[in-house]
């Protein structure tokens, strides 16, 4: 009899029309190989998992060739083309197209300000209290603060606060944005390594969001107080690009950056008392059921 290594169970809930979804992984078959078979994670690990490599699949996707993979692209993930600032074939790449624009009022912040909006499309988990203040719960892992903001003094505000998780797909619209008026500070780079951040790579290295390259900013919110704001890169994920103007007010739903091709993360840490989350994303959250929901989108409150 032949033993198999179990498979990770990738599955989300639609927060919009409450089913139970079977999530559609990007390249499922090479992750699969990299993370749970022996051979192929000392290849991803010695060869691919690499600034040189992430950078070189990067600049190929710019190349014009890479237009012809937009349209299948669209099909196979059922991606709205009429969302799209342009039509899919006005794209000279499919980098452009990965990170593009939306139409005006594609994606509108609910505009209460008691409520929190979700800054980007994507998967969330919340976790209402981080453990003794100092650890976030993440896939069986038990990160700490001080290890995904690289800082002491950094997550010294956050000490027995709450935090948001937002795991973008490479179908998902790829820019992110501010949940709230306020002044962000100068983002701080943090250099790390670029393991994939699907759901198969975090059953098997689950404190990825510690290892992987990120980006920190403090957004001084209007209603919120201090955010910690942190962009976790990917493999193939080169680039995180900011848009904003460190120093210079925002306002709820303003651009703040896009990551380049790949699956890319957001991490929202929050002062005690800050917000409280919705109870059906903490239910799901608790049982570790990651929810979709869209960027501007309700899912907690003041």
């Amino acid at each position: 009899m032949i033993e198999t290594r179990p498979r990770t169970q990738v599955q989300y809930r639609d927060r919009a029309s409450g089913t139970l979804v079977e999530e559609t992984i990007f390249s499922e078959r090479e992750l699969r190989w990299f993370y749970e078979d022996p051979v192929g994670s000392r290849i991803f690990a010695t060869l691919l998992n690499r600034r040189a490599f992430c950078w070189l699949f990067g600049k190929l996707q710019d190349h014009p060739l890479t237009r012809a993979k937009i349209p299948d692209f669209v099909a196979t993930h059922r991606i709205d083309p009429d969302e799209s600032e342009l039509p899919p074939s006005a794209y000279p790449s499919f980098n452009a197209f990965f990170s593009r624009r939306l139409k005006p009022g594609a994606r509108p912040f609910c505009d209460d300000p008691h409520a929190f909006s979700s800054p980007a499309d994507g998967k969330v988990l919340v976790f209402p209290g981080l453990d003794d203040g100092v650890r976030l719960p993440v896939k069986g892992a038990r990160l700490t603060l001080e290890d995904l903001l690289a800082s002491k003094s950094a997550a010294e505000p956050f000490r027995g606060g709450s935090a948001l998780i937002v795991r973008l797909a490479p179908y998902d619209y790829h820019r992110f944005h501010f949940p709230d008026d306020g002044t962000p500070s100068r983002p701080r780079e943090i250099r790390g390594r670029y393991h994939s951040v699907s759901p198969i790579a975090l059953a098997k290295v689950p404190d990825v969001y510690c290892r992987n390259k990120r980006q920190v900013t403090e957004l001084s919110s209007r209603h919120f107080g201090r955010i910690g704001y942190v962009e976790v890169g990917a493999i193939c994920v080169g680039t995180i690009l900011q848009t904003f103007e460190p120093g210079r007010e925002v306002r709820r739903g303003d651009e703040k950056g896009y990551f380049r091709f790949g699956g890319s993360t957001l991490v929202m840490l929050f002062e005690p008392g800050a917000v409280r989350f919705d109870e059906d994303l903490i239910r799901d959250s608790a049982m570790g059921l990651e929810v979709q929901v869209k960027a501007g989108s309700r899912i907690g409150y003041r």
